[in-house]
């Protein structure tokens, strides 16, 4: 027996066995033999996720090995990857290619079937999320049958299969529709979370990739612009001491002590922030798209994230200020509001609709339930969908109202996993025992 916890320590367990996968064949026996013996197997990647979306509970499985790019086609931009493969392990893999994934996400440290197993997004009004960048998966089901299924191969699967949970099968490749390598003109500029607010509409619509982290008890906020390019005689990327001093010190180790000393001393949480935000300079680079999409994350913390429509973004942030200006909560960690396009994964908080994410934090030292509700219940009459890896309360009966494919999800989950191998607390509560 092993312990196991998350990145974020928000989930512990303790499976009685821990098995490194050699290969396909390997894990087809691994799954035939769980689902003769009635005993659940779970594969774990990065353990990013803060909800119990990896737990495993009898028996862990190690993904490591199954790693690498198994093919690409640069004409056509298609790209077969093995599951376990890292993202910041892949995007060099690509760029050696000279091939780019279309859209990342802001953290790199998940494995490729990690992040589109729980819908991890990027932003930009002009591109989905992860999982609509798939064209093809093969994965290991319950009794142990390798499915290869692609878009023309059992197509209909396709839009479940590639943000599947980890509910239906366990993933061992997918197929992912890259792009030609690309530039990315980065622009981090401070504002007011007023300007921003007043002019959301033309900034989202006028950028290929726009995102801004507001200050809380402040009207401060940072913004991010990122233009794509292919120009590389543009390529004019930080010096390495810049990084250094902005991503590593004052972004992770700076901002770490911080939040150590106000998680002691919650009443300068304000004061700090005022601080924090104005000392805030414009800075521009660019570089190639995987270097600019992903940033270090060294701090450890809890998050939730919900997804609504695009258009009740501004209204839901007014709300969330003036909750903090009326509470006796103090909010160290910025908020960060992203956009995405409408997509047709079946379980994709972006189905079906243009998307605005509004993602919230709090310190792991400090308690987060106070702050994490009070969001929440401001969300009821806005159809938000929970960012399937990080802190919510819905439960299924919750998400079938959200969901309009949410019932035909659970039937492929009946058909696939009938005697719920895959399982764990977490999928039971989301999409029912």
């Amino acid at each position: 027996m092993v312990d196991w916890s998350n990145w974020a320590g928000t989930v512990h367990a303790s499976p009685s066995e821990t098995v490194m996968v050699r290969d396909v064949a390997h894990l087809q026996l691994l799954c035939e033999e769980s689902s003769l013996e009635g005993r659940r197997v779970k594969a774990v990647g990065a353990g990013h996720s803060f909800t119990g979306i990896a737990e495993p509970t009898d028996i862990l499985l190690r993904m490591d090995q199954l790693s690498g790019v198994m093919s690409a086609d640069a004409v056509t931009g298609r790209v077969w990857v093995q599951a376990g493969t890292p993202l910041h392990v892949l995007g060099p893999e690509l760029y050696r290619r000279g091939l780019a994934m279309t859209n990342l996400g802001d953290i790199d440290r998940q494995t490729i079937a990690g992040a589109i197993s729980t819908g991890t997004h990027g932003t930009g009004m002009g591109f989905a999320g992860l999982s609509g960048q798939i064209r093809g998966v093969e994965m290991v089901t319950s009794d142990g049958s390798l499915l290869r299924i692609t878009d023309d191969q059992s197509p209909e699967m396709l839009p479940a299969v590639s943000l599947g949970l980890g509910a239906l099968g366990i993933l061992t490749a997918v197929e992912i529709q890259c792009v030609p390598k690309f530039l990315l003109c980065a622009q981090e500029s401070p504002d007011t979370l007023h300007s921003v607010l007043e002019s959301l509409d033309q900034r989202v619509d006028g950028s290929d990739h726009f995102e801004f982290y507001w200050f809380p008890h402040t009207d401060r906020v940072l913004t991010k612009t990122n233009t794509r390019n292919d120009d590389e005689s543009l390529r004019s990327p930080l010096p390495g001491w810049r990084s250094r001093l902005d991503d590593d010190l004052l972004s992770n180790k700076l901002f770490d002590g911080v939040n150590r000393l106000t998680a002691r001393a919650p009443r300068l949480i304000p004061k700090v922030n005022q601080l924090s935000s104005r000392a805030l300079s414009a800075r521009s680079y660019v570089d190639w798209s995987y270097k600019v999409f992903a940033s270090a994350r060294d701090v450890r913390f809890r998050e939730s994230e919900y997804a609504v429509p695009r258009e009740a973004v501004p209204a839901l942030l007014r709300e969330l200020s003036r909750w903090m200006q009326s509470s006796t909560e103090r909010i160290a960690f910025p908020v960060e509001v992203r956009f995405a396009a409408a997509d047709d994964r079946w379980l994709s908080t972006a189905y079906g609709r243009e998307t605005g994410y509004i993602a919230i934090h709090q310190y792991h030292q400090r308690d987060h339930s106070a702050y994490f509700n009070a969001f929440w219940s401001m969300l009821s009459d806005h159809e938000a969908r929970p960012h399937w890896g990080k802190l919510h309360d819905l439960a299924a009966d919750d998400l079938r109202e959200r969901y309009p494919n949410f019932d035909e999800f659970v039937a492929l989950r009946n058909r696939l996993d009938p005697r719920r191998i895959f399982t764990n607390a977490y999928l039971d509560q989301v999409l029912g025992a």
